[in-house]
């Protein structure tokens, strides 16, 4: 298993975003080969992909670096690792590339969020070294009122 940074847009990369994705979350939509454009070509944002011996890709993080007047900071979004793969330290390899990119850009923390049912994967942030915090996360819809 090798993790990868990706650059470019492929119907590969399309379709394995697809499929992740929705074993994330059954709201998201369907990322669009523009909305996936846009995400490689942010120069603060990182797709990071997991890929097995055979070469498939089996899981992904994002990685988006945000300079605000306190420091560098950095997030972790959209960590999935495909259903067939879970429990072989794909998402451990993923969190720790992250680590290591958010390091060497100069960020001063890294943030994620979790939900309390994925029991698994907050196992896995606390026994990386993520420590939780006590914290209001808020949320503004901007988009359709009506979801």
């Amino acid at each position: 298993m090798k993790v990868e940074r990706v650059r470019e847009s492929s119907p590969e990369l399309v379709e394995a975003m697809r499929r992740l994705v929705a074993q994330l979350s059954r709201t998201a939509s369907r990322a669009s080969e523009s909305d996936i454009g846009g995400v490689l070509s942010s120069e603060s944002v990182f797709l990071l992909l997991a890929r097995s011996d055979a070469n498939e890709i089996v899981g992904m993080l994002t990685l988006a670096l945000v300079r605000i007047p306190t420091g560098l900071r950095a997030w972790i979004e959209d960590v999935v690792v495909d259903e067939q793969g879970r429990g072989a330290g794909i998402g451990s390899a993923l969190v720790s590339e992250a680590l290591a990119i958010a390091r060497a850009q100069g960020a001063r923390t890294v943030d994620l969020t979790s939900r309390p049912d994925r029991a698994a994967a907050n196992r896995l942030y606390e026994r990386l070294g993520f420590a939780r915090r006590e914290t209001n996360v808020y949320r503004f819809n901007l988009g359709d009122p009506d979801r």
